[in-house]
């Protein structure tokens, strides 16, 4: 069997995103999304999510850009400076992500998932927090950030090399889960073509999708006011993947090739 979790990125992070996100699982292909603890449109994506029942929700976790929940202080802004405050010690990542973990069940919502922002949790002391985390709040399934091979237009060479080289670390991150009873889905898409797909590239997909389970990482949302002013490259890239998400012809792909759209609740 084709297991298909399409999961969108971001949630919280500006009500249009949010409000794109809902579109996405209402009316298109998404079925779960991760929610940002300290995102500035948390309370929004709290209360869509009750309205939104059916929408799988699962935590992305932040060590980058935006506040500590746990200090009140900024976080890295950037990959490096998150790797050089590792090194030196000065995060608390266990207590930092804890945080955020337990901000999200106040608002009455038990994850079912987790991931990180930026893909953190290849750092090995960030992902045994997030799996120790994942283990201790029953939130078993974990993002696994390895593409399988894709040809999309658009993907260059860099991007390819990148996706490769984060895949040399997969062994050590597979022993860490097994170590805390973590899961996680047999494959995994979209590193390789975040901001540049469209409804063509996710017919593809479909097309080369294997058997087993897969989760296909997304970031959808409207590009109003709030998401242009925010710090992110992916603006005008979410409106066109919401698109894709709500194209007919990407359903079609999905029936033709036997995928079975899931969510992690029902994995």
């Amino acid at each position: 069997m084709k297991r298909l979790v399409v999961n969108a990125d971001d949630f919280g992070f500006t009500p249009d995103v949010n409000a794109g996100i809902v579109e996405a699982h209402r009316d298109g292909i998404l079925t779960a999304t991760t929610l940002m603890a300290n995102g500035d449109a948390f309370d929004d994506a709290v209360r869509l999510a009750r309205e939104t029942p059916s929408l799988d929700i699962g935590c992305h976790l932040v060590l980058i850009q935006g506040h500590s929940l746990l200090t009140g202080r900024a976080l890295p802004k950037t990959v490096p400076q998150l790797v050089s405050a590792l090194a030196r010690r000065e995060l608390r990542v266990y207590d930092e992500l804890a945080a955020q973990v337990r901000h999200i069940q106040r608002a009455d919502i038990r994850p079912s998932h987790m991931d990180t922002h930026k893909h953190t949790h290849l750092a090995p002391p960030v992902l045994e927090a997030v799996a120790r985390l994942a283990a201790e709040n029953d939130a078993r399934w974990v993002r696994r950030p390895f593409d399988f091979p894709l040809s999309a237009p658009g993907v260059g060479l860099m991007k390819r090399l990148t996706s490769e080289a984060l895949g040399t670390t997969r062994r050590r991150f597979h022993r860490v889960l097994e170590k805390h009873g973590c899961r996680t889905t047999d494959h995994f898409a979209g590193f390789q073509i975040t901001g540049r797909f469209r409804a063509a590239e996710l017919v593809e997909l479909m097309r080369v999708i294997p058997e087993g389970s897969t989760e296909f990482m997304c970031h959808p949302g409207r590009c109003g006011d709030a998401l242009r002013g925010a710090v992110t490259r992916l603006k005008e890239s979410r409106e066109r993947e919401l698109e894709a998400l709500l194209a007919a012809e990407v359903r079609v792909a999905l029936e033709q090739n036997g995928i079975e759209l899931v969510n992690y609740r029902s994995l």
